[in-house]
């Protein structure tokens, strides 16, 4: 089975994300050694929690550049909620700089008649990539489940996968750029069509092994 590291910065329920991969069908590994991340077949980013601590962990734990270079070799990678935010140059919640690998902002929901925020619980996806493998055997609708004050917004349109309404504001719901790819929801949280995403995520990086193998 495909192993993936699934990074470990003190942001995150990791145990709910490597159940979710073991039923795909990988070997999660938690860790935040810089070393097995470089070694990874593939590299798992969760979070859960506010923006500037979660930079402020992965930079002490040195994990930003193990981070920037699995993705800049082509593996597999998977960012999930925080995860998601923390790849984009800075956000509104905060004052660090974020990761800087996806140029845009984090920023915050507007208060509006008639909505929550945070935007908590299940909503569909409207997809913008079609046809990519992330997407794969998913329905369409995709209910996928939310819990976010914040969403991102690249500066590149196009990277947007996937889109989810909430009230009057449409926004971010996942992004993929080649071997890059990151979802606000959890779909580790997310049922039926959440496991199915990671499947896709773990056929992905099985491919990419079988192909870097020959």
């Amino acid at each position: 089975m495909v192993e993936i590291a699934v990074v470990d910065y003190d942001m995150g329920n990791l145990h709910s994300a490597c159940k979710g991969l073991e039923k795909a069908g990988a070997t999660p590994i938690i860790t935040d050694s810089p070393e097995v991340i470089a070694q990874a077949q593939a590299v798992v980013l969760p979070g859960v929690g506010s923006f500037d601590p979660a930079v402020e962990h992965l930079r002490s734990r040195h994990l930003v550049e193990p981070i920037q270079t699995a993705i800049a070799q082509g593996k597999p990678f998977l960012g999930i909620c925080l995860g998601l935010q923390i790849l984009f140059d800075g956000s509104e919640e905060g004052t660090q700089p974020g990761l800087g690998i996806i140029p845009g902002v984090v920023r915050r929901f507007r208060h509006e008649p008639g909505i929550t925020v945070p935007h908590m619980g299940w909503n569909a996806l409207d997809f913008q990539q079609t046809g990519i493998p992330l997407w794969e055997n998913l329905p369409n609708p995709a209910w996928m489940y939310f819990v976010h004050s914040y969403y991102v917004d690249p500066t590149d349109p196009s990277l947007k996968a996937a889109t989810v309404t909430h009230g009057s504001q449409d926004v971010t719901a996942a992004i993929a750029r080649d071997n890059l790819m990151a979802v606000q929801f959890h779909p580790e949280k997310s049922s039926t069509a959440g496991l199915q995403l990671l499947s896709n995520f773990v056929h992905l990086a099985e491919k990419a092994i079988s192909v870097a193998s020959v």
